[in-house]
């Protein structure tokens, strides 16, 4: 029932408005562009596709000595602050203006405790949070990098390089949602704090580039511009519709629009039932009913940016962990994976995540014990000009067991290991790490192995 009020409110919304600027206009021919080139493609939606890309921007000579700098809020290389800010505005407004009519409804329709008040559920949220969240595989890597996608291509079709989108996407994704909208409902999660932005990234990107090409080929996909009008709606379904309801009435009736599908597990009545609900978000930035044509040509700058999705890595591997006497378990095999980002040849940084099932030596033999643990980790790679590189690891954490909050400790750990570069894409890497938790006066030690695959084009 929430999702439908989320959805039918905001299309109310965005068609009603649309339609106010429509309804003057007299009757258009329509007439069909010739093909266009990948030079070309800036121009042929101008006020939609930025005329300066940041393919076309001319960056300062010295720009690339500071690689990582960020420029979201100086847009000092034709970036398109306005449009970016233009968009960010209209994201709070529908969001926040969402959850401000479902809290004026009723409790049996809206299902959030009004005696409670949804304000003091929002801060007893960010106060717990972030925690390790027990979402299912398919909503974390398909659905939240989705969502990172989203946001990235806001930044990204506003002129600004993919490492300004990333940094944009991380901003919206953790303020926004996790800390904003989402914390009404529920503690935020620590996975969806990384997950969203990094693999948003690597989607977006691709999302981006894709999109670009088939505009390209003249909407078309195979040849075919049913296919490439289809594969359209999916990259972007808000911006393919809108770019269509412009070219119908050859007016500029939507400047830009971003929109995506959340899909949540609600808790329903009081017996604990829960119920999987759809919410479509969408945000439209209505422009000024002026001619809708192509202009200009402008041929895009072969720029080589150091900074792409080649820095992100994921990982899965295998080892052992040694529990501490205290716990009274035995060694096991455990699995890990890692998401992070590979800055340098010298330094990278990731989340990990290692689980197993550790059988009780003492109080019940035979019996298996849940084990998690998720940390933070930094790795400075000393000889970095070679494919073999010692490094150290340290960062912080926290170990699990049975998947309770309430049996988890705090961790620090430090440890040490081997890096070998198997390809540009492609490294294994085999270290030790110690884990010490001070309040619970325990130390664990972990031995393990992984294979790493860099995105893009890997590492430089």
């Amino acid at each position: 029932m929430q999702s439908q009020l989320i959805f039918c409110a905001v299309l109310f919304a965005c068609f009603g408005i649309s339609a106010q600027e429509v309804a003057p206009q007299t009757s258009q021919e329509v007439s069909f562009e010739s093909a266009i080139t990948e030079a070309e493609i800036s121009s042929y939606y101008p006020e939609k596709y930025p005329v300066r890309r940041w393919e076309n921007s001319q960056a300062k000579s010295d720009f690339y000595k500071s690689p990582y700098q960020v420029s979201l809020f100086s847009a000092d290389n034709g970036e398109d602050s306005d449009r970016l800010w233009s968009q960010t505005k209209s994201i709070f407004a529908y969001g926040f203006g969402v959850i401000g009519v479902i809290a004026l409804l009723p409790e049996d329709i809206s299902n959030w405790d009004k005696e409670q008040g949804i304000f003091n559920k929002w801060s007893e949220n960010v106060k717990i949070g972030p925690v390790w969240d027990r979402d299912n595989g398919p909503l974390n890597f398909i659905g939240h990098p989705y969502f990172g996608g989203a946001y990235y291509q806001v930044a990204r079709k506003s002129g600004y390089r993919q490492w300004d989108s990333f940094m944009y996407s991380a901003l919206m994704s953790t303020f926004y949602w996790e800390y904003g909208i989402e914390s009404f409902a529920e503690i935020p999660s620590i996975q969806d704090i990384v997950i969203t932005p990094v693999l948003g990234w690597v989607y977006g990107e691709w999302a981006f580039t894709t999109e670009m090409s088939i505009r390209a080929d003249n909407d078309k996909v195979f040849g075919s511009t049913i296919l490439g009008s289809t594969v359209l709606l999916l990259l972007d379904p808000v911006d393919s519709i809108s770019v269509g309801i412009n070219k119908l009435f050859g007016k500029e009736i939507i400047k830009a629009g971003t929109g995506y599908v959340s899909i949540k597990d609600v808790p329903i009545g009081l017996d604990g039932r829960k119920e999987s609900q759809i919410q479509l978000n969408i945000s439209l930035q209505l422009g000024d009913g002026g001619n809708y044509n192509p202009s200009n040509k402008y041929r895009i700058a072969k720029i080589k940016d150091p900074i792409d999705t080649g820095i992100i890595g994921m990982s899965y591997g295998a080892g052992e962990v040694l529990p501490d006497d205290y716990w009274q378990l035995n060694n096991d095999v455990v699995t890990e994976y890692s998401l992070g980002l590979y800055f340098s040849r010298k330094f990278s940084a990731r989340v990990s995540y290692s689980k197993a099932k550790l059988e009780q030596s003492v109080s019940k033999p035979g019996s298996d014990i849940a084990y998690e643990n998720y940390s933070l980790d930094g790795q400075y790679y000393f000889n970095s000009l070679r494919d073999l590189r010692p490094y150290i690891t340290a960062g912080f954490g926290e170990t699990m067991f049975e998947k309770s909050e309430e049996l988890k400790t705090f961790q620090i750990n430090l440890g040490t290991g081997l890096h070998y570069k198997l390809t540009n894409n492609v490294a294994i890497q085999l270290d030790w790490r110690h884990y010490y938790s001070s309040s619970a006066k325990t130390s664990e030690d972990i031995i393990a192995s992984r294979i790493i695959y860099m995105f893009g084009n890997g590492e430089r």
